[in-house]
């Protein structure tokens, strides 16, 4: 399959390296065309995991968005929702009917970045879908080596439109097995696994995080209180879910810790034991923050409020970093209210993700 990687993060490089080995036609798009000259000169990326180091052949590696969707059936955009504006207003002119946008994950991104693309003169008949968390968990060692620990072994996926689910699942999973349909993009959204997991850990190991030049949150940083106030935000999203009638398997982030049924099955120990995620954090400007804290939690703690469900950690959280932030984080722009999806009935919100626009 004729695949277009969009980014040039952790991810991208995973995905690409990761799609290309399993024989699909693969391109690798980045804005940065600088940075993208190693692969691009070289047409490979080192990919190191379980099996060891090895080189992998790219089909191509471009600056030009337009070249790389030309002609692909799946589109993989595992960026920063940060940067999926931009990425959706560039894409606009260049997407045809039919394709398949995967936002692994999306933050609600699906729905955020098919309205941009419209609002940019896009009409044609896209199906955007988003994930729960990205496929691999990797980090880059180089300009063009990645290392991927483990991969994820479950994908629930939600689709936008949904109406197109049937036939955006059966694309995706072409791509990656592990997606199951999980029902429309606002369900999608509601598994992403950044907004529960990272804001406590970002809060509560805040001194160390400013005091140590490199602290391993995942490691020292994931103590038995932090559990347990992230398992207390776990609920929340959970009951926000069943409060809008989704039903399980709602992937409880507890059980990344405790068994092998969580989406990467059972990988805690693997990703503290890899010592890739030891690493220098800035509490004003990581994506821990910029995107699962002011847009991912954000946008759960806006939907419980929609939805008439109590969630007072997500409130508190976002509250503390709005507070070292030195602003309000209740209403940005990735919350219902500043989507003015928020004086919708629950009827009328379901028949629009159903339908699209």
């Amino acid at each position: 399959m004729r695949i277009a990687i969009l980014g040039g993060g952790h991810g991208c490089y995973a995905a690409a390296a990761d799609l290309s080995e399993a024989g699909h036609d693969v391109c690798l798009w980045r804005r940065d065309t600088t940075a993208l000259r190693p692969v691009a000169e070289t047409g490979s990326i080192v990919l190191k995991d379980a099996d060891g180091a090895r080189e992998v052949k790219i089909s191509r590696a471009t600056g030009d968005i337009g070249s790389a969707l030309r002609d692909a059936q799946l589109i993989v955009v595992p960026t920063a929702a940060m940067a999926q504006a931009d990425i959706a207003r560039a894409m606009a002119p260049h997407l045809v009917d039919g394709q398949v946008v995967f936002l692994a994950p999306g933050t609600f991104g699906s729905y955020v970045m098919s309205r941009i693309a419209r609002e940019a003169g896009c009409r044609a008949d896209v199906a955007w879908a988003e994930t729960g968390t990205l496929p691999y968990l990797a980090r880059k060692h180089g300009d063009r080596e990645v290392n991927i620990t483990i991969r994820a072994v479950r994908l629930p996926t939600g689709v936008y439109p949904a109406r197109k689910a049937s036939q955006a699942i059966s694309v995706i999973r072409a791509a990656y097995p592990s997606v199951h349909g999980c029902g429309d993009a606002l369900s999608g959204a509601l598994m992403n696994a950044g907004p529960i997991i990272h804001p406590p850990l970002m809060v509560m190991n805040a001194a160390p995080l400013q005091h140590f030049e490199r602290w391993d949150i995942h490691n020292e940083g994931t103590q038995p209180a932090v559990r347990a106030v992230t398992d207390r935000l776990d609920l929340e999203r959970i009951a926000v879910r069943e409060a809008l009638g989704y039903g399980a398997p709602h992937y409880p982030l507890a059980d990344h810790y405790n068994n092998d049924q969580w989406m990467y099955g059972d990988a805690h120990k693997k990703l503290v034991k890899s010592g890739d995620w030891r690493e220098s954090i800035d509490l004003h400007g990581h994506r821990y923050i910029t995107e699962d804290t002011e847009l991912g939690l954000a946008f759960l703690a806006s939907v419980a409020r929609w939805a008439g469900t109590d969630a007072p950690i997500a409130h508190g959280l976002l509250a503390i970093v709005g507070g070292f932030l030195g602003r309000d984080l209740r209403y940005g722009e990735r919350t219902l209210d500043a989507l003015v999806l928020a004086n919708l009935s629950r009827a009328a919100l379901q028949q629009r993700l159903h339908d699209g626009e």
